[in-house]
């Protein structure tokens, strides 16, 4: 094969990505080397390189980006089992060492905007040969942590009033996967009317604007005048979490999956103790909800066709991350296809 390969590296020190060739990486004991097939572009990636986010665990200030992969085995490093050439995959997001630390792709080490990627062989889950890769490298991120936000932290039931404000890249999945739960109704909130048509058109039983003077009597309208059980703050704004405070039920959970990196304030501590409600921090997702979702949506219960905004050539991730900078045509995911 090709000794060289070109990969989208982000140069942390001067916060500049280029794209560059490199040698195509050999896989370790215990890894397997893929073949990238699709590898999304994340506002994480966008965060990365305009210096909102730093690696915590880079061992050099160049990393190869993307967290978001799939594709097809193409090498076996020593004592690897279980895997052969030509099975279809997709990576988890990142990696736990023996201590419980964990590494994410694409930040901490090297990840899948690149013709191949080298993955450690616990951190590989097979795909079904219907689920096409473009929707496939999207799980790891993009569908589980809202699903796990939905699931686990947010402990969403059947019947419950749900709000999700940002319906972009993560939001707009948290729709479809609290409708798959049963949560009812679903209220989608979002500035932009383009985004409220999409959350719609996604699953959501209502779409508001959150600048509407009667925002709170509409939510209250909707839930039949309880209120909303779960709200999630998908978008990271102090504004989302202070207006979704005011339409929580009792025992109602506000649940942030977005980062503002803002003090969280609440305006009443005892109608907030009163109504004994609940303010939960979410990251993130685990191995298993990335298992789940793949057999989801392998069994027809989940359809992520309308998440894939656009496809592009590797080459032109500098052209993918401008799009998602300026929201340019408001993208779900755009995908990178080597």
């Amino acid at each position: 094969m090709v000794a060289d390969m070109l990969a989208g590296r982000l140069h942390v020190a001067d916060r500049r990505l280029r794209m560059e060739t490199v040698p195509v990486p050999e896989p370790d004991r215990g890894q397997v080397r893929i073949r990238v097939e699709a590898a999304g572009v994340c506002l994480s990636d966008v965060h990365l390189i305009d210096g909102t986010l730093t690696p915590l665990y880079l061992p050099d200030d160049v990393v190869t980006l993307g967290h978001e992969v799939a594709g097809v085995v193409d090498a076996l490093g020593d004592d690897v089992d279980g895997w052969e050439p030509g099975q279809r995959v997709l990576l988890q997001a990142g990696e736990r060492d023996r201590v419980g630390t964990v590494f994410t792709r694409g930040v901490d080490y090297d990840g899948g905007w690149a013709e191949y990627a080298v993955a450690r062989q616990d951190t590989i889950v097979p795909i079904p040969d219907d689920l096409p890769f473009e929707q496939a490298c999207i799980i790891p991120d993009a569908v589980s942590t809202p699903w796990a936000a939905v699931t686990d932290t947010g402990r969403t039931r059947p019947g419950e009033a749900a709000g999700v404000w940002g319906v972009g890249g993560l939001g707009a999945h948290a729709v479809q996967l609290l409708r798959l739960v049963g949560a009812a109704p679903v209220i989608a909130v979002e500035p932009l009317a383009a985004a409220r048509e999409r959350a719609l058109a996604l699953g959501a039983d209502a779409a508001l604007d959150p600048g509407d003077a009667a925002f709170r009597d509409a939510v209250l309208e909707l839930t039949g005048g309880r209120g909303l059980d779960v709200a999630f703050d998908f978008a990271g704004v102090t504004p989302v979490r202070e207006q979704a405070l005011t339409v929580l039920t009792r025992r109602g959970r506000l649940v942030l999956a977005g980062i503002a990196n803002k003090p969280v304030t609440i305006a009443s501590d005892s109608t907030f103790n009163y109504l004994q409600q609940a303010l939960l921090g979410h990251y993130g997702s685990e191995a298993e909800h990335v298992e789940q979702l793949v057999a989801l949506a392998g069994q027809g219960r989940l359809n992520l066709a309308a998440s894939i905004s656009d496809v592009l050539p590797l080459a032109e991730a500098e052209q993918a991350v401008a799009r998602v900078q300026s929201k340019q045509g408001n993208p779900i995911r755009l995908i990178l296809n080597p």
